[in-house]
């Protein structure tokens, strides 16, 4: 028996063997250990994903609240300007009425002429209105888009105002 496993020992086919073996333990405990290491990776970028996902919803939720706050605000906005101007509006109305009435009131010869000009501005306002005039007709049809004829009235009357302003 010990002669047999004297020429085991010096055989080069039991040495490769051995050594076959060691690399193909060796290789399988790497190959472990890479497979634990794959799927610990795999772990963490599956909860990276799901947090990134989690964020990225939020974010969006976000955004869209931040929309809706920036429509609100634009709005309210667009509001605030609608009531400003009118405000101003009313407001150079009441300046133009008051001043009407110190002009009758100071002025002897302004009287008369004021309520033949405002007589004059009344009646042209109303064949205006009444569609005699063909260039309100004709921006009527092109331009008409059902607001109300105060509105046009203010609009119209504004360049007469911004020209007796420069005058």
């Amino acid at each position: 028996m010990q002669e047999t496993f004297k020429t085991v020992l010096t055989s080069w086919f039991f040495w490769g063997f051995v050594l076959g073996f060691t690399f193909c333990v060796l290789s399988a405990i790497a190959h472990w250990k890479t497979k634990g290491e794959l799927k610990r990776l795999k772990g963490h970028l599956s909860d990276k994903l799901e947090i990134e996902a989690e964020k990225l919803a939020e974010m969006k939720g976000k955004l869209d609240a931040l929309k809706q706050e920036n429509e609100n605000l634009r709005m309210k906005v667009n509001s605030g300007r609608a009531q400003n101007d009118s405000a101003a509006l009313e407001r150079e109305l009441e300046l133009y009425a008051r001043a009407e009435k110190a002009m009758v009131l100071n002025a002897p010869g302004f009287a008369p002429a004021w309520e033949k000009a405002k007589e004059g501005a009344l009646a042209e306002i109303e064949s205006e209105e009444s569609g005699k005039s063909l260039p309100r007709r004709l921006f009527k049809r092109f331009f008409s888009r059902g607001g109300s004829s105060v509105e046009v009235e203010v609009v119209d009357a504004l360049p007469v105002d911004s020209a007796n302003k420069k005058a």
